[in-house]
């Protein structure tokens, strides 16, 4: 079952305000979700199988160790996946959960309608006695659609909640709380500051894909805004913000260049070395990343990492 709140006009008319006020802002950014159309979404799951690429198989190896002690401390009717994709990682927590006996129903959310529904077919049939219930939708704007119900679990994973600015994450964070019952719970995949020479190539990969995957981006508003963007001309960039703790993915300009949109009807110059903002990935500290749950009216009760220390799943409850 798929329940839709996006179709594609919102998403055409959110990229066009996206891409006016980003690309019209100083410095230059935009949201990193729009790289991920089919191109985009095939070029994320080859960066999850680089070998620089530890995040994802970090959380992996945590769900697989913990997922039966996240079943029996949250008895789970319904798990809630945000930003789902193709869920293969829920799986574990949903082999675990309905090994419990607990678990009734699994509600992905995701803006992508191909993908979800692909999942809640997949899933379906997988586990022929429990209800799927795909929604098409924004995490940010759309939570107030997942369905009610008591024992909740919300997975949000896969490290996403960094690609928020703290503004950002705060007003995500206590929106979620807000349409949670008390004692219900978040679970959260969060990767942690380390050694730059270890974050830094995770994002900026050998073999380039991530770099092909960063100008993905140019390419969606090519075709979906009508944008004469010459990806080829724009240089992948990664680097540590020691500040803020959060890599900053850009593009910059390799020659002077002019770029048009016709609709929403912009008409830029890039200076050669000028660069544009495709995505931060904060990384988080454990003393602040529980803190931001606890203003947010959560309060971490579980805490889960690797040896090296650079990926955490966090299990909060809703206070």
């Amino acid at each position: 079952m798929l329940e839709k709140h996006l179709d594609e006009d919102d998403l055409a008319r959110n990229l066009r305000a996206d891409v006016r006020a980003g690309l019209t802002a100083d410095p230059r950014w935009l949201p990193p979700k729009w790289f991920y159309d089919a191109r985009g979404s095939e070029l994320f799951e080859e960066i999850t199988r680089l070998p620089e690429y530890y995040p994802t198989r970090t959380e992996r190896a945590l769900l697989e160790q913990h997922a039966p002690e996240i079943a029996r401390i949250t008895e789970a009717k319904t798990l809630i996946e945000l930003g789902s994709g193709s869920s293969e990682k829920t799986r574990l927590l949903l082999d675990a959960m309905v090994a419990a006996g607990t678990l009734g129903a699994f509600v992905p959310l995701d803006v992508s309608e191909s993908a979800l529904a692909a999942a809640v077919t997949a899933l379906t049939g997988a586990y022929p006695g429990l209800s799927v219930h795909g929604v098409v939708g924004d995490m940010t704007r759309h939570l107030h659609h997942l369905p009610d119900g008591d024992s909740r679990v919300v997975a949000f994973l896969g490290g996403t909640l960094g690609n928020l600015v703290p503004a950002e994450r705060a007003a995500f964070l206590t929106a979620l709380r807000d349409v949670l019952h008390e004692g219900e719970w978040l679970l959260l995949g969060a990767a942690l500051v380390t050694d730059p020479a270890v974050l830094v190539p995770a994002y900026d990969d050998a073999a380039g894909v991530t770099a092909e995957f960063n100008r993905n981006v140019l390419h969606v508003i090519n075709r979906e805004l009508g944008a004469d963007f010459d990806p080829s001309a724009f240089r992948h960039v990664a680097l540590w913000n020691p500040d803020d703790e959060w890599i900053e993915m850009r593009l910059r300009s390799l020659r002077d260049q002019r770029v048009r949109i016709p609709d929403p009807g912009l008409d830029l110059h890039f200076p050669q070395g000028s660069e544009l903002r495709t995505e931060i990935s904060a990384k988080f500290r454990r003393p602040a990343l529980a803190a931001e749950l606890s203003a947010a009216g959560f309060t971490a009760r579980h805490w889960w990492t690797d040896p090296a220390d650079r990926f955490a799943v966090t299990l909060a409850e809703a206070a």
